[in-house]
């Protein structure tokens, strides 16, 4: 478990995901917006049983490690992608063995002493997934902390268009150079990228991002270098920009 009021003490030097010292990598930003899957919470064991589910009562082929490698995406736009096509009886399926295996899923350790200790420092924080809300409000009861917004699959476009995160700032009333977006997968850069928003890669997830992307959190608590770092950046005259 993380303390809270220790971690001045206890976290290394900000680096990107090449090696390279951070100076100053998130200027002014307050808001903490999260993905679910691969960042917060494991749920792969999950997905997996829900996706044999849909291979054996469906006769899909596809093996889960195709699966996986869209996960961030919608349900029925990853079907799409791997030629299954859309079909309500196959995401029925899934959901209902989703539900069935909900108690695989375990909370990355870590992850609710970083909570935590953002929320006692006054960040907002917000979760943005492309799980249904049904499915993600029972795995958020048991981060043990309030979220400001939570903006999960429904109308409109999900990741990696930027609609669901710029709706999650709307609702907050801020803007999007405020928020930071940590997620797993290559779609979240995408989506955060095209919101305006500064990105941080959860390197404990699920993606395998072939791009260095602008700041790395190798475990969640890495993520607290947010904590010291998200001021206004000094000149080189040493004033604030």
């Amino acid at each position: 478990m993380i303390d809270a009021t220790n971690i001045r003490v206890t976290i290394p030097t900000a680096r990107h995901g090449d090696g390279r010292p951070v100076s100053c990598p998130i200027p002014g930003a307050q808001v903490l917006l999260l993905d679910l899957d691969g960042t917060l919470v494991d749920t792969l064991p999950v997905m997996q049983r829900a996706w044999s589910a849909v291979q054996q009562r469906h006769s899909v082929a596809v093996p889960f490690a195709h699966y996986r490698q869209h996960l961030g995406r919608p349900f029925e736009e990853i079907l799409d992608l791997l030629g299954v096509g859309p079909a309500p009886e196959i995401h029925a399926t899934y959901d209902e063995a989703a539900l069935e295996n909900a108690e695989l899923a375990t909370v990355f350790d870590g992850v609710e002493g970083v909570l935590r200790a953002f929320a006692s420092a006054g960040w907002v924080l917000g979760v943005v997934t492309s799980k249904p809300l049904h499915r993600a409000l029972p795995l958020l009861g048991r981060l043990g902390t309030p979220f400001a917004v939570v903006r999960a699959l429904g109308d409109g476009r999900g990741k990696p268009a930027p609609d669901p995160l710029l709706r999650a700032v709307l609702e907050l009333g801020v803007d999007p150079a405020q928020a930071v977006y940590v997620g797993d997968m290559a779609v979240d850069q995408e989506a955060a990228e095209r919101a305006g928003m500064h990105f941080v890669l959860a390197a404990w997830g699920y993606g395998d991002l072939g791009a260095v992307p602008p700041l790395t959190a190798r475990t969640p608590a890495d993520l607290l270098h947010l904590l010291e770092q998200a001021a206004p950046c000094p000149t080189a005259a040493g004033r604030p920009r």
